[in-house]
């Protein structure tokens, strides 16, 4: 009769002392300007055209209506240029334009920023003012629409000279949301949380953004407040892009939610573009290993004890061996075989979710060879 020499043993696997390891939430930053291309009309009055560009340069072009720029009786604004293709005039002026209300989202943004929320016939006022084109200011009634799941969308308006009633301007603009989405993946602390993004932007996903940042906890509100540090991340063309330090509050009556402003000092979110500096990022992490109610993301580090190393018994069964497996239900186990104790190319055989105290496991008998087991738990 063939004889078996078995060698059992036990230990933690990679556990070796108290620990708290990465965790991943899901990250969606806006722009609050708008990116605008040019907008073509054609004159009532002559059938001339008329160009116009919206542009936060003092020199050159960038499509941006900015939140508050020029002035705050409207919530958005830039400067624009006019240009006249029969009489080959030029004109600057200003534009202010209020994006229309559309509601909010579950994490208590403004839908109209929102890709994933639509706008339909959305009305808000605003205001044309121009040096030359018109005797002063002409108000506005834009026309806002965006279909659900798209990041571009149209805004129209017709612009009339109060000293001409024969003469209006119909202008369709095409408008873009800068949106970029990613994971946030992030490593809790009881002073601040490290973390790093990989974001891509809406509807063009080759511009990327990606890199570390870290938020400091408030020292009075360490669950709800905290603070971001200023640092660097690289886009597609691994350029720079800097930002400063903002605010981040927790929303309370959502639970699961951050939210800050991201504030860029160089470089360009946007890509081939200046301007677009201020963003908001929105975190969202459902994390939450105590169940307190309070995520991962902003709670305590939860220190997850190893489990204890398991008790093995082993017995001859009809055809086949009986290992007896004692240890911390709910944890992993993993055996390994080997066939001489000279080696050390452990072989794994079985990995399995402890779900009793004990837990049988059956294994081949080996055939006409020593063979040698452990059991690891994690």
């Amino acid at each position: 009769m063939k004889k078996i020499f078995v060698l059992l043993a036990a230990g933690w696997f990679l556990c070796p002392m108290p620990s708290h390891g990465a965790e991943t939430a899901q990250a969606r930053m806006y722009c609050l300007s708008l990116q605008f291309q040019e907008a073509i009309a054609i004159s009532s009055y002559d059938g001339s055209q008329w160009s116009l560009d919206l542009t936060t340069l003092s020199s050159g072009i960038n499509g941006e209506l900015a939140p508050y720029f020029l002035t705050t009786s409207y919530t958005h604004s830039a400067y624009v240029q006019l240009y006249n293709d029969l009489w080959g005039m030029s004109d600057q002026g200003a534009i202010g334009l209020n994006v229309p209300d559309a509601g909010t989202n579950a994490e208590g943004y403004p839908d109209f920023f929102d890709v994933s929320q639509g706008v339909t016939n959305l009305t808000g006022s605003g205001v044309l003012e121009s040096q030359y084109f018109y005797a002063g200011a002409a108000a506005l009634e834009a026309a806002w629409n965006r279909a659900a799941g798209s990041s571009t969308g149209t805004c129209s308006f017709s612009a009339y000279d109060p000293d001409n009633p024969y003469f209006s301007l119909q202008f369709n603009f095409a408008f873009t949301l800068l949106e970029y989405t990613g994971p946030l993946s992030y490593t809790p602390g009881s002073n601040s949380v490290s973390a790093a993004v990989n974001l891509t932007q809406t509807g063009a996903p080759a511009n990327t953004l990606q890199g570390p940042i870290v938020f400091d906890k408030s020292s009075t509100d360490r669950f709800n407040t905290l603070t971001n540090e200023p640092g660097v991340w690289t886009d597609a063309a691994l350029q720079p892009v800097v930002f400063t330090n903002n605010l981040f509050l927790r929303n309370t009556t959502l639970g699961t939610n951050y939210y800050g402003y991201m504030e860029f000092t160089a470089g360009d979110p946007n890509p081939g573009e200046s301007g677009y500096v201020v963003w908001v990022l929105s975190i969202d992490d459902t994390n939450d290993a105590n169940g307190n109610g309070i995520p991962d993301f902003s709670d305590d580090p939860v220190t997850v004890a190893p489990p204890r190393p398991p008790l093995l018994a082993l017995a001859l069964g009809p055809g086949h061996l009986l290992l007896t497996i004692s240890g911390d239900v709910g944890h992993t186990n993993v055996i390994q075989e080997l066939n001489s104790l000279t080696a050390t190319n452990w072989q794994k055989m079985l990995t399995l979710l402890l779900t009793n105290d004990p837990q049988v496991v059956s294994l081949p008998l080996p055939s006409g060879r020593t063979a040698f087991w452990r059991v690891l738990a994690q």
